[in-house]
């Protein structure tokens, strides 16, 4: 009768555990030869099969305007507002940051956790968009099976805004 008990509760903390999975995403945002740059806006969203957002990710805009000013611009990233940004509040909280310069950055996502390991077991797209003042706007998709099942990596490649977008899983 003991080892049945000893076995009953060993199998919920397993579970638990092998739930928990880690998601990074690394950005390159080029250095354009333009006249005048900005450094773009950008937001990072998940989306289930249905096109429907299960989690913000990120959402990086210029966040030392006085009076978060920045804001106005965020609807420049039109996909992002569209689905999910209008109904928010800015700053999120773990979720809003600054710009980011050219070059290659990672970003991960404590906050996020909870909310990606909850998601139900399937096939998820992985959106990064960029809008910058002066330039252009993109939309790059990454699809992805969550929870990772092993180590993994997802890429796309964007075409002005964006450079490469991988996406780093771990179970």
């Amino acid at each position: 009768m003991k080892l049945r008990y000893s076995i009953a509760l060993s199998i919920p903390l397993f579970s638990a555990s092998a739930m928990a999975a880690d998601l990074a995403l690394k950005l390159d945002i080029p250095q354009l030869n333009v006249a005048e740059y900005h450094k773009p806006y950008i937001a990072a969203w998940m989306e289930n099969a249905d096109q429907k957002v299960v989690a913000n990710l990120a959402v990086l805009y210029d966040t030392k305007k006085k009076d978060n000013a920045g804001t106005k611009w965020v609807k420049d990233m039109r996909q992002w507002w569209r689905k999910t940004g209008r109904d928010l509040a800015l700053p999120l909280d773990g979720v809003s940051g600054a710009t980011r310069a050219p070059g290659e950055h990672t970003l991960t996502f404590p906050v996020a956790k909870e909310a990606l390991n909850k998601l139900p077991a399937g096939q998820y797209q992985l959106v990064v968009e960029a809008a910058r003042e002066a330039g252009g706007r993109e939309l790059v998709k990454v699809s992805l099976a969550w929870p990772p099942k092993s180590a993994q990596e997802f890429a796309a490649k964007g075409k002005e805004e964006l450079g490469n977008v991988v996406v780093q899983v771990k179970p």
